[in-house]
């Protein structure tokens, strides 16, 4: 892979002195603007990036992989320097600019051996920019289908198995996120609204590690208003699922605290949930 191979590298070339010398102050970082880059090959100014990049300063090192491009846009040196553009602009938390930068790789080489780091490091662009759980979910979902399309396209390169990693991780925050709205709508009494969303939880993320609590709270909501067979179902669900949890723990000792089974009952849509989960098709 380009990106390892030039990782790798980041050594201080010999040739570059002159350039490096010329174009550090006096606390030694690099300043820009000093550089007149058409006098230098495509190779120098690509180490020259590397350089800069191993001096932890990213943000210039993009703008010297971006020289390339302009002074030698079809060179094999160009092409080596966008997708370290890519990296470098994602190093310095540039996103937006690492997306561009990644684009034009996928869209100028898409046969390249390197097309599948480029839609990588584009899907990290959104999902290194995840937010806490209580903001917006907007980049979740472009991450979720960005890094869907790593594994779905490139379901042999080495960045499938984390792609699938942090897809199941950003799964796994949307349902945190509906599980922090309906435990707010919850705690002020507004129990229609909190089903609403521990049913979204129930129906569209059961692999996620928030299916039991969504559950019990199910329990709790459909007590408080009296609707005591999907409380029951619901209950039924955990203590086939989750067991062994507090989650089902607290849902029994709630539901035999009114005298009430743990068992499907009434025509719902818990009802129809356990219904599949018998038949082999929940989670």
């Amino acid at each position: 892979m380009t990106l390892r191979r030039s990782g790798a590298k980041l050594v201080c070339v010999v040739a570059m002195g002159l350039i490096l010398s010329a174009c550090s102050g006096q606390d030694g970082r690099v300043e820009r603007g000093e550089v007149d880059y058409e006098n230098f090959t495509a190779k120098q100014i690509f180490e020259r990036g590397e350089y800069d990049l191993a001096r932890n300063d990213p943000d210039l090192a993009a703008e010297v992989f971006g020289e390339v491009e302009r002074l030698y846009p079809y060179s094999e040196w160009a092409k080596r320097a966008l997708i370290m553009q890519a990296y470098s602009y994602h190093q310095d938390k540039d996103y937006e600019n690492s997306r561009a930068a990644a684009q034009r790789f996928i869209d100028f080489y898409p046969t390249d051996e390197d097309a599948a780091y480029a839609q990588y490091l584009l899907a990290l662009s959104y999902y290194d920019q995840i937010d806490e759980v209580g903001r917006d979910q907007g980049l979740t979902f472009q991450a979720l289908q960005s890094l869907r399309k790593v594994i779905e396209t490139y379901p042999d390169s080495e960045y499938a198995r984390s792609a699938i990693l942090k897809f199941d991780l950003a799964f796994n925050h949307l349902a945190a996120k509906e599980m922090e709205i309906g435990r707010y709508y919850l705690k002020r009494d507004h129990f229609t609204a909190a089903i609403n969303r521990f049913r979204v939880v129930v129906e569209d993320f059961q692999t996620t590690t928030h299916t039991a609590e969504a559950l019990h709270r199910l329990v709790e909501a459909y007590l408080s208003l009296g609707l005591t067979d999907e409380a029951r179902t619901a209950g039924a669900i955990l203590g086939h699922n989750f067991r062994g949890t507090e989650w089902y723990e607290d849902s029994y000792k709630m539901l035999t605290g009114q005298g009430l089974t743990l068992e499907a009952a009434g025509d719902n849509w818990l009802r129809q949930v356990y219904r599949q989960m018998i038949q082999g098709r929940w989670l």
